[in-house]
């Protein structure tokens, strides 16, 4: 038998995912913005007359794929959040979702949206299969 998590142990950790998607949200418009903003900038639209060194264009580059990448953290942490609160409207937050266990409170208030209990995500990272029974 599952053991679901009761909605009220669950609120704090809506609200702690209601607040990290906003932030979250508005992360990613400001790194998409600062993303345009160096690709309109390495097409000299600067507006100035000194001319452009190929140093500075490498910056830029540099800069703009730094942002995009970040941009695409944020982005897969969002879809993250997102999944966590279908899961909490579902009713299976807590639950980890390979050995159908309970998800501890610690490591939920680490990673309010883990989907995998601690044994689960340590044998996923180190690719073998969880050390314990479904």
């Amino acid at each position: 038998m599952i053991r679901r998590m009761k909605a009220a142990d669950a609120k704090p950790f809506k609200l702690a995912l209601l607040d990290m998607r906003a932030r979250l949200r508005g992360d990613v418009s400001a790194l998409a913005d600062e993303a345009l903003r160096i690709s309109s900038s390495e097409k000299g639209g600067g507006g100035s007359a000194m001319p452009i060194h190929m140093a500075d264009i490498g910056s830029d580059a540099f800069e703009q794929e730094f942002t995009l990448s970040l941009m695409a953290s944020e982005e897969d942490t969002l879809e993250a959040v997102e999944r966590a609160l279908e899961r909490i409207r579902l009713r299976t937050y807590g639950i980890c979702e390979e050995c159908s266990g309970v998800i501890s409170k610690k490591r939920l208030e680490a990673i309010p949206f883990a989907d995998l209990c601690i044994r689960c995500a340590e044998a996923s990272e180190g690719g073998g299969r969880p050390r314990h029974p479904r």
